[in-house]
């Protein structure tokens, strides 16, 4: 046989058994994924109905000021806590921004039996209409009121005028620091006027114009106002609804009243006994 008729017959020979191994390796390959994926379901399946598997670490991190840890597990435990791989991490998440005092949440599952809690409490800055608190971003929330740690500002005003409110008081009470002075209540009115109270008591009627000028102007006379103060008297309110110029009301000071309702007190028993 010549070698041209050799080489022939072995490239004739190659192309009978090529489709032979093509098939059986791919049936070799077709057998492996099949192997794989009935392993991974079997072990898929044993895990899911493990009830042996409880969540055994949780992790709780994050600003958590008002929340306490315990209504934190509860919510966990709402979400199937005995069960790590039925445990719903979103509604876990959705269940604790739920919680009153909480702004954020979020929930990870670290293998093989932790899960970690993220909880971003609300930060207040303003009590609001009196049942409600605004958050740093100027959103209303209501939560329980005994949790709060330090007295905040109180802010007064119709039904989606919070932004507006928060954004004058923290505006004006920045200007009143030059004076040492803040505000404790800021009041806007159905006609859209303006009232401050200051820590110290003293109320300003700012109208509905002009606020900041108005309230420049009771600084610059703040000083000069103190001066003119009687012994047993102190400023009630400042009336700055003038183009220029102030109106100031007196009251008797604090000391002065709490021992006129004792004498009135007293007297009273003694008419009553008598």
């Amino acid at each position: 046989m010549s070698k041209k008729q050799q080489l022939e017959l072995n490239r004739i020979t190659a192309l009978k058994d090529a489709p032979l191994t093509f098939w059986s390796g791919f049936g070799f390959f077709i057998l492996v994924v099949l192997l794989l994926i009935t392993a991974s379901w079997k072990l898929a399946s044993k895990m899911m109905a493990d009830e042996a598997s409880p969540v055994s670490a949780l992790v709780i991190k994050g600003n958590i000021v008002f929340t306490s840890n315990e209504e934190i597990v509860n919510t966990l435990k709402q979400g199937e806590l005995d069960n790590f791989f039925q445990l719903d991490v979103d509604q876990v998440q959705g269940d604790l921004e739920k919680l009153p005092w909480v702004y954020s949440a979020s929930v990870r599952k670290q293998w093989p039996n932790e899960v970690r809690v993220y909880v971003n409490d609300q930060v207040p800055v303003a009590q609001w209409n009196e049942d409600f608190f605004i958050n740093e971003h100027g959103v209303i929330f209501q939560a329980d009121k005994t949790r709060l740690i330090s007295k905040l500002p109180k802010l007064f005003g119709p039904e989606g005028s919070e932004v507006l409110a928060l954004q004058n008081y923290r505006n004006l009470n920045n200007l009143l620091t030059f004076i040492q002075v803040s505000i404790d209540e800021l009041v806007l009115t159905e006609r859209h006027a303006w009232q401050l109270t200051l820590a110290d008591g003293v109320l300003l009627e700012l109208g509905r114009e002009d606020r900041v000028t108005r309230v420049q102007r009771f600084m610059d006379a703040y000083a000069q106002i103190k001066v003119y103060a009687k012994k047993d008297m102190q400023v009630d309110y400042v009336d700055l609804r003038y183009d220029t110029g102030m109106a100031v009301g007196w009251k008797p000071v604090l000391t002065d009243m709490i021992n006129h309702k004792q004498q009135q007190q007293e007297q009273k028993e003694q008419t009553d006994n008598a």
